[in-house]
């Protein structure tokens, strides 16, 4: 057995063919690194070719069988999981920017809603899937007369991001309580690495903009508050809860995962500031429509049941963060 690096045990992957959608992304990229480690087989769905993203830097792609196609196709998805005997899905592909949900939300939902749905349908007719991890958000709670958020929560999202996951964390527990599909779901905030490559997000764009000696954009007034956490985290998060699964425990359940220490947007730009020994002020636009004032969550269920706990602090996070874009920029 091996060592889990932030809480719990992690089974023997070796051979263990997983399937990542999203494997690209921010968050599939390290998910897909940590398995390739541990000498599992992943198949990871991948629609679009994003040569400078961690998946192909790092050179992931070449330990991984690459399946090219969008979750949208239904055929596409069911071939995978039967052609390479996938046994456990991690599903992190998704459209994930909020300003794009809402300039395109029919996009938007076909990804998120219907992309999981067809994740779910053929793991459940699929005679060897065992377990299905989807990742979600918090934005799925919407506006709440009290934080933190907790599991039990009402899901009370109004925008088409937020909505889109929602939708996809019922069907997700309808699909374990109508037809015992072994289902969990990882729901957390801010997520910052080595390898998001949407400078519009605060961590991203502020770290390149103080690379290239420009004065960071915080597009809201700075004060909104948020949680933010290493990938590497919930990378090791998605794994743990996969596990449990893999275990015949946790089906169904939703768990949320934090650091429990929230900050705001202004104070997110001075650790960054202060980690990149800048002198430069950020430029505050003041703009920021269908934007959640304060959202944050607890992580105590997962500490309980999972006995996870971040190994990374925000600011040792945040260090490797900006060593990693200092690299890629220059």
């Amino acid at each position: 057995m091996e060592k889990m690096v932030n809480g719990g045990n992690f089974m023997d992957w070796d051979g263990k063919s997983v399937m990542i959608t999203g494997a690209s992304g921010l968050l599939g990229g390290w998910v897909s690194k940590s398995l390739a480690e541990k000498g599992a087989d992943i198949v990871a769905l991948v629609r679009d070719s994003v040569p400078n993203c961690s998946f192909y830097m790092d050179g992931i792609d070449k330990k991984a069988n690459i399946v090219r196609g969008s979750i949208e196709d239904y055929s596409l998805v069911e071939r995978t999981m039967n052609e390479y005997e996938v046994e456990l899905c991690i599903h992190l592909g998704a459209q994930t920017i909020v300003r794009t949900a809402n300039r395109s939300p029919l996009s938007t939902f076909e990804s998120n809603i219907k992309g999981t749905w067809n994740i779910l349908e053929a793991a459940r007719n699929s005679s060897l899937v065992k377990a299905v991890v989807v990742a979600s958000t918090d934005k799925v709670y919407g506006k709440a007369e009290k934080l933190p958020y907790k599991e039990e929560n009402k899901l009370c999202a109004s925008h088409p991001y937020d909505v889109s996951k929602a939708c996809a964390d019922m069907l997700a527990s309808s699909y374990c309580s109508t037809y015992g599909l072994a289902v969990g779901i990882t729901r957390c905030g801010n997520i910052f690495g080595g390898g998001d490559l949407n400078f519009n997000r605060i961590v991203p764009g502020t770290i390149r903009s103080l690379l290239k000696k420009q004065r960071p954009v915080i597009r809201s007034s700075g004060k909104m508050v948020r949680d933010y956490i290493y990938v590497e985290d919930i990378a090791g998060a998605n794994l743990l809860l996969a596990n449990k699964l893999l275990e015949n425990k946790e089906k169904g359940e939703a768990f949320n995962f934090s650091l429990e220490k929230p900050k705001t947007v202004l104070e997110v730009v001075q650790s960054i500031t202060k980690v990149m020994k800048s002198g430069l002020k950020p430029i505050i636009e003041n703009k920021a429509p269908n934007e959640i004032q304060e959202q944050y969550l607890s992580a105590e269920k997962a500490r309980k049941r999972l006995g996870w706990k971040p190994k990374w602090t925000f600011e040792s996070g945040l260090e490797k963060t900006v060593e990693w874009y200092k690299k890629f920029i220059k």
